[in-house]
């Protein structure tokens, strides 16, 4: 018998063989995979995340357990779909133009698939224009925007002034080590984010 919680465990703890070996057990088994989704990953990332949170545990870790979920994901993720389980929300993820910082912004990208959301990753040095349209094209309901520097920042402003312009409707979070709440609120982003772990919350509250 497959046991979910030793999935959860083995995400956690980074294993990726085990996270893959319990998923394809637990499918076999016939345990629905919405269930493997909720009780074994998503179950293990909320925990790494309120480590993470808490300082008792660092990105190396974050990083090596959201490697783990992902390698269990590809097997899980044909049979949500079969299953017709939809994500929580869908978004799409970048660094501002000119900026080519990616750790924080990937830590946030794993962190919300962890969660339950359906995340595209348009990588660094987007332009406003590139994550306009492709919001538009993707029909996202939210939208992530990371910069790294101050030179940066005046990026987000221009991509929000872009994504109003074409009509975007989705939510906008944004974040990164210059970013601040009041900058955040005078751009006219939906929410602001300090850290990967807070973005999870932060994303769920946008898309309730």
């Amino acid at each position: 018998m497959a046991d979910l919680k030793a999935l959860a465990d083995a995400v956690i703890r980074g294993d990726q063989a085990t996270a893959v070996n319990v998923t394809k057990t637990a499918l076999k088994e016939g345990i629905a995979p919405k269930q493997v989704l909720d009780q074994g990953l998503i179950a293990g990332m909320d925990v790494v995340g309120a480590r993470f949170k808490n300082n008792e545990i660092y990105i190396p870790e974050v990083l090596i357990a959201a490697r783990a979920m992902k390698m269990a994901m590809e097997v899980l993720e044909p049979e949500l779909a079969k299953a017709g389980v939809k994500p929580i929300g869908k978004l799409i993820i970048g660094t501002v133009q000119g900026d080519l910082h990616d750790i924080g912004k990937n830590l946030v990208a794993m962190m919300l698939k962890g969660a339950g959301f359906e995340v595209i990753d348009l990588g660094v040095d987007v332009s406003p224009d590139k994550f306009a349209a492709e919001a538009k094209a993707r029909n996202v309901n939210l939208i992530g925007m990371s910069a790294l520097l101050t030179t940066t920042m005046p990026g987000m402003e221009k991509t929000i002034k872009a994504l109003q312009a074409a009509g975007v409707k989705a939510k906008v979070m944004v974040g990164g080590a210059p970013v601040t709440k009041s900058f955040a609120d005078r751009i006219g982003a939906h929410g602001y984010s300090p850290d990967a772990a807070s973005a999870v919350d932060l994303a769920k509250s946008l898309v309730a």
